[in-house]
């Protein structure tokens, strides 16, 4: 276990700004993220999951504004946008409607974006260190389990793979994922 969290830190941000994919604990696993704004970055991400661009990805924040570049929440009524925001920072993914700048890397098939802000405090750091949301999905290769260790991320993606080192939260669930425009549960969490 690495002793100096700080040097990960550096490392991570050190590897985002290089377009790469890096993995960090979240809630309930370990996630793998990387710069949403670099198509380079998200297409080294869905490779490595072998995942098709069209499924869309989700997005974590440190904080709402940060989502704010990506997402369109005029289309929310008052009340839905205070349920909303009454969840977060928590463990509770919602899709909302997508900016129509937000690149097709991010929202695949669809005209929306899934979005969570989260009570991590490695991903807060994270995400105010880097100054913006990170690409966010489980870091696993298909056909395995989510990692919930940074050793477990080692063995799956090697040793040289960028990792910031800490526990995921107490979930053992994912979050639960939810439909911005009518409030439906997508999947529990």
């Amino acid at each position: 276990m690495n002793k100096h969290p700080e040097s990960d830190m550096s490392l991570v941000l050190q590897a985002l700004n290089q377009q790469q994919v890096i993995a960090y604990p979240t809630e309930a696993v370990f996630g793998l993220g990387c710069d949403p704004d670099s198509e380079q970055a998200v297409e080294a991400l869905l490779t490595l999951k072998r995942r098709p661009r069209e499924k869309g990805l989700i997005l974590i924040a440190d904080n709402y504004q940060q989502l704010l570049p990506y997402i369109d929440d005029s289309q929310l009524g008052e009340q839905r946008l205070k349920e909303i925001l009454a969840c977060w920072p928590g463990p509770v993914t919602w899709v909302m409607p997508a900016k129509a700048s937000t690149p097709d890397w991010l929202t695949g098939r669809f005209n929306s974006l899934a979005v969570r802000v989260s009570d991590h405090p490695l991903v807060k750091e994270l995400c105010q260190q880097f100054g913006k949301p990170l690409v966010s999905t489980s870091a696993n290769l298909t056909t395995l389990p989510p990692c919930r260790t940074a050793e477990e991320v080692k063995q799956q993606f090697g040793d040289d793979f960028p990792v910031l080192h800490g526990a995921v939260g107490g979930r053992e669930n994912p979050s639960e994922i939810k439909d911005a425009l009518t409030g439906q549960l997508i999947r529990q969490g």
